[in-house]
Order: C-alpha cells, then sequence, then structure tokens
C-alpha cells in the first residue's frame, strides 16, 4: 500500500497552487473553479488544495507538530532549494542545518503552515 494524495486545505487556493508549482516542482493536472486544484509531483503522489472559503469551511490552524516535508538527496539540492526559496523572499528563519541525522531547514508559508525541505546524512 502506499499514499495516494493527500487534501491540503488552504485559505488561498491561487497562492497555494502557485507556491507548490513555482517551489516544489508539482504540476497542475486539473482546477475546478476557486475551489479545488489537483496537482502532481511526477513520481506518483497527488496533492489536492480546497480553498476552505469556497466550501464555507470554518478556518482553523493546523496542529502545531503538522508539517509537510519534502526529501531530497543531496545537501547541495537542500542548498539550491533554500537559496530559491530565499530569493524569492519567503521569511527563512534558519539556514539548512543538521537535523537528527538529516540536513535541512524549516518554514512556514501558506498561512502557517509548517514545511521541512531535507535529505538524509
Amino acid at each position: 500500500m502506499r499514499l495516494n494524495h493527500i487534501n491540503l486545505c488552504v485559505d488561498d487556493l491561487v497562492m497555494a497552487r502557485d507556491f507548490f508549482q513555482n517551489y516544489f516542482d508539482f504540476r497542475l493536472q486539473e482546477q475546478k473553479g476557486d475551489a479545488v486544484a489537483v496537482m502532481d509531483d511526477g513520481h506518483g503522489f497527488l496533492l489536492v488544495l480546497s480553498n476552505m472559503h469556497a466550501f464555507k469551511s470554518e478556518v482553523k490552524p493546523y496542529p502545531e507538530n503538522f508539517h509537510l516535508g519534502f526529501i531530497l538527496e543531496t545537501s547541495d539540492q537542500v542548498d539550491q532549494a533554500y537559496d530559491r526559496l530565499a530569493a524569492a523572499g519567503l521569511p527563512l528563519p534558519q539556514q539548512p542545518k543538521k537535523v537528527r541525522g538529516s540536513y535541512g531547514f524549516y518554514f512556514t508559508a501558506l498561512n502557517d503552515i509548517l514545511f521541512e525541505v531535507s535529505c538524509p546524512l
């Protein structure tokens, strides 16, 4: 069994769609108005972005330890991802570093969703 998709509820669908396209290389497969965008990572995983406002859902923050983790193969790739995000002006609280057997960094985006970008050491 493998994880096929996740539905991530977002505050701004266009911003989230562009964010995942520009910084994490997701491709848009289908968009249903301003409600849903279905994206793929090119490796069989689907990311579904749901606009909370289109479904009149109550906007709730994700739990404190909820995060999305992206794995890369090398520390050079992690550094390149960091540089690309920094060049775009995203607030990055710390540079990549060694953390529990990996090399990476954390940051928040899209209304305080926590992101991790790392590689194994």
